[in-house]
């Protein structure tokens, strides 16, 4: 997978060391979200760095974040990538960006506000001061749930759940989420080399992974609200690819190891 981040570039500014935890947010056309995530996320009572991992938006969302970056320095952090390489290998780089930069706990969240970070503080805690290795925000527990969310997206979601957990008895309500907390032992211990699923399979398969490796994993209810600036990323690619990789992802573990 190494050869995907090939035209990565890296920009950012001094570090500041006193935050343990770090958000990576992929980006693509999100002009109309960036810089609102960017103010909330830096409000929150407890502080979070961000790692904005843009795919060469149009819309000029890095520049918007390159703007930002001159009023929190050593907070806000951007790496740019040539064109639209994939969710997954847009986390992965973000997760061994985040290792090489000394942060213990890593957050895989939205830009879109279909995620309220006011819910990071809680999947943090689960994993602090829960004892857990990895927080899920999940739809599908009590507490959890959905605002103007379509049907036939909650019954594919739904549908999608109960086959995941058929296939790989991986135990989680909502394995397809993707706001999550990691610890870091959890991101050095994976062979993220390995993890080769882009779209929707990627968040399936790294819980799979963490599962498979003898890792804590708890699920924070969540509310997932419906996206209302910018367009859904969603696609029957996206979908197929999670049907099909499912499948592989159990056949591979039966003779191979995500541990590195």
């Amino acid at each position: 997978m190494a050869s995907r981040f090939t035209f990565v570039v890296h920009v950012s500014e001094t570090l500041n060391h006193l935050a343990d935890s770090i958000v990576i947010i992929p980006t693509y056309n999100e002009m109309g979200n960036i810089e609102k995530m960017v103010r909330k996320v830096f409000s929150l009572p407890k502080e979070f760095h961000l790692l904005i991992v843009d795919d060469g938006s149009p819309d000029g969302t890095a520049d918007k974040v390159k703007e930002l970056q001159q009023e929190f320095n050593g907070k806000l952090h951007l790496m740019q990538r040539s064109g639209k390489l994939g969710l997954g290998t847009a986390y992965i780089a973000g997760f061994k960006w985040a290792l090489q930069h000394g942060y213990q706990y890593v957050f895989e969240m939205d830009c879109d506000f279909s995620h309220n970070p006011d819910d990071l503080i809680r999947l943090y805690d689960a994993c602090a001061k829960g004892g857990n290795d990895i927080a899920v925000g999940s739809r599908y527990v009590p507490g959890g749930g959905f605002v103007n969310w379509p049907a036939d997206r909650i019954f594919i979601s739904r549908g999608a759940s109960v086959y995941v957990n058929m296939i790989t008895w991986i135990g989680i309500s909502d394995p397809t989420a993707g706001f999550m907390c990691y610890k870091r032992q959890v991101l050095e211990t994976i062979d993220l080399d390995k993890i080769r699923f882009v779209g929707y399979a990627f968040q399936i398969e790294m819980k799979f992974a963490a599962k498979k490796l003898g890792f804590k994993i708890t699920e924070v209810p969540i509310i997932f609200t419906e996206r209302v600036q910018g367009v859904s990323k969603m696609s029957k690619n996206i979908i197929t690819e999670g049907m099909l990789g499912v499948l592989k992802m159990q056949w591979y573990s039966f003779f191979n190891s995500y541990r590195k």
